[in-house]
This record gives structure tokens, C-alpha cells and sequence, in this order.
């Protein structure tokens, strides 16, 4: 809770691992990252949704 105060949403992502910058992704690698950050949102609202309903 409290990394989440501090510093948001970007505090929580986990920064281990390589990963590819977008400028050097294909269209379709680049595609596939925006579908995942998508599903990552939907995820995170609809939890969101359940604890406010709750």
C-alpha cells in the first residue's frame, strides 16, 4: 500500500529483466505490448470495481 502512495501505479511494476525498447519493437511486437498493458488495466479496474462494490 504504501509504494502504491508513494509512487503510484509505476512504483509497483517490476523493472527486473531485459526488456526491448519500443522504438525498436516491430508493429506487431509493439502491438502485442499495448494488448498486454490493456489487459494489465482491465485486470487492475475490474479488482478496483470489486473492492469499491464490496
Amino acid at each position: 500500500m504504501k509504494k502504491y502512495e508513494n509512487g503510484g501505479e509505476e512504483a509497483l511494476k517490476d523493472k527486473r529483466g531485459r526488456k526491448k525498447e519500443e522504438a525498436k519493437l516491430s508493429p506487431e511486437g509493439k502491438m502485442k505490448l499495448e494488448m498486454k498493458k490493456l489487459e494489465r488495466e482491465n485486470e487492475r479496474l475490474r479488482a478496483e470495481n470489486l473492492f469499491l462494490k464490496s
